[in-house]
């Protein structure tokens, strides 16, 4: 009983791996589900294909791997963090689709509360900006706009969860109403000094206490998998949110660390330890994924404490908080999906890199993809997307070249602006990103984020960290892994890029970005 099973529930798709104790992928199954979209500017998901393609995807994976439930030590759940999904206690059933991250109807709701003068409120609270991403103000929408919500759940008959706690619902039965830390983090009405709803803010948006998870640490006992799903009852020891479980996949352990995910968008996260740090480069402060009891690592002096929270629905995390700053591209890889379903330039996106180093560089081309605005470091949720310096010597390969390039010069500002933000606190800049996601696979994207940068950019051997770290976290609280030292000697890189352009000529390419989206943004 060695093995773990990780459930990864994405945007785009519902993955189940089963890895070995050494974190070897044993085997993997994915699905893919319907994306709706109402109207421009919303984006939801049907809550039972959610379920539904992870259940058969858990499945599948066991099959695949010649295994069965019994042979599984312990389960662990990574998802899409803000999605926001809302259901009857007593049912089970969704009182509306889930509405994904990308989702923007809030923005008139998020305005308000920035022309009351609540934002610094909010961020100290939360380490948030306040924005539409989050997922208190699409839970507000839902309340306000569904026929009986809000009668019902000022009832206490609803129940209000991010995707993690709608898997384990259904998984338990409806047993366990729960989330991880990490995911109550990103709802905007969570306070992370506290550790627990925060009162005030629920009041702002109106939404009533009852509808809360309880809140754990990330690894801890989240419930028990009925036997009718697997075959076999199986823990479930192990959750958090899609991007603090990469960085805890990738090993970012202590202050300092940093990863970024490839994937639709790009998330950059790097580690503060136990220092609550409000970013002054357009980052927001996020709780780490937190092990708990003698997996809970040191760094730096105690942060001070508030009271310990008390009562129903609250959290119970016991260790201190732990940090990240983050920074969220909305239009990472997808920028390739554009390029073959709105362009057309490409059948298949694994033909990306070919066409885009048949031409030695972008010729000057240089491609916003701000097609839902721009996320951090410059948070202009107005700005489009624009291709600037084309000429008639322009190709589609020099497009294609300045398409990938741009997930490198977002993920660049980022890595800058959270650079500047630990210099301020008195730390280091960053001296290594650790990469995953589907299209950190791109050698040419790779060379050119570490040319950008000038540091090493390191490619590990298992690229499913998000999973990894679902998997991890459900290993530690399992007893299958002693504690994070151990989980540290297993990480191993698969290829490192080193920086070959002069810093020189790596300024003036982003000051040519820099250029690009001040005239995106431009009103």
């Amino acid at each position: 009983m060695s093995y773990l099973l990780a459930l990864d529930q994405g945007t785009s798709s519902s993955r189940s791996i089963v890895f070995d104790r050494d974190g070897h992928v044993v085997a993997m199954a994915q699905r893919e589900f319907r994306q709706i979209y109402p109207q421009p500017g919303w984006v939801e998901h049907d809550p039972r294909d959610l379920w539904t393609t992870q259940l058969e995807t858990a499945r599948e994976a066991l099959a695949t791997a010649g295994l069965k439930a019994v042979d599984i030590r312990a389960v662990g759940i990574t998802n899409q963090r803000e999605t926001t999904l809302l259901w009857n206690r007593r049912t089970g059933a969704p009182v509306y689709n889930a509405i994904v991250w990308q989702d923007r109807r809030a923005e008139a709701a998020c305005a308000e509360l920035r022309e009351r003068g609540l934002s610094d409120t909010v961020q100290q609270k939360t380490g948030l900006r306040i924005d539409a991403y989050f997922s208190g103000t699409k839970l507000q929408w839902m309340l306000d706009n569904v026929p009986g919500a809000r009668a019902q759940a000022e009832r206490g008959e609803l129940a209000f969860g991010t995707v993690d706690s709608w898997l384990i619902w259904q998984l338990t039965g409806g047993a366990r109403h729960v989330t991880d830390i990490s995911n109550a983090s990103r709802t905007m009405l969570f306070n992370v000094h506290s550790q627990r709803w925060d009162d005030e803010l629920l009041a702002l948006l109106n939404i009533p206490p009852s509808l809360m998870p309880e809140a754990l640490p990330s690894s801890a006992h989240f419930g028990e998998i009925q036997t009718e799903w697997l075959g076999a009852p199986l823990e479930i020891g192990g959750v958090a949110g899609d991007q603090q479980s990469a960085l805890f996949g990738q090993a970012c352990f202590s202050a300092g660390m940093a990863k970024n995910t490839y994937g639709t968008g790009c998330f950059m996260l790097m580690h503060t330890g136990e220092r609550f740090q409000t970013s002054q480069n357009g980052l927001i402060t996020t709780a780490a994924a937190q092990p708990s009891g003698a997996h809970q690592p040191f760094a730096g002096p105690p942060q001070e404490r508030l009271p310990p929270p008390g009562g129903p629905g609250e959290a119970r995390v016991g260790g201190k908080p732990l940090y990240a700053l983050e920074g969220s591209v909305f239009i990472g890889g997808a920028v390739v999906q554009w390029l073959r379903d709105g362009l057309r330039a490409i059948e298949s996106s694994s033909e990306v890199q070919a066409l885009a180093e048949s031409v030695p560089d972008a010729g000057g081309v240089v491609l916003v993809p701000a097609f839902t605005g721009l996320g951090a470091p410059y948070w202009q949720a107005d700005a489009r997307g624009s291709i600037n310096g084309l000429t008639r010597g322009t190709t589609m390969a020099h497009i294609a070249r300045a398409a990938l390039e741009s997930i490198a010069f977002q993920s660049a500002a980022l890595l800058d602006a959270m650079s500047r933000d630990a210099i301020a606190a008195g730390g280091v800049p960053v001296s290594e990103l650790r990469v995953d996601g589907g299209a950190c696979v791109n050698d040419l994207l790779m060379q050119f984020q570490a040319d950008l940068l000038g540091i090493p950019v390191v490619r590990p051997a298992v690229i499913e960290t998000t999973a990894l770290g679902a998997a991890y976290l459900a290993g530690l609280h399992s007893g299958v892994y002693a504690g994070l030292d151990e989980l540290s000697k297993q990480w191993r890189a698969e290829r490192t890029f080193h920086p070959t352009l002069s810093r020189e000529r790596a300024a003036e390419k982003m000051a040519q970005w820099e250029h690009a989206v001040r005239q995106t943004t431009a009103a």
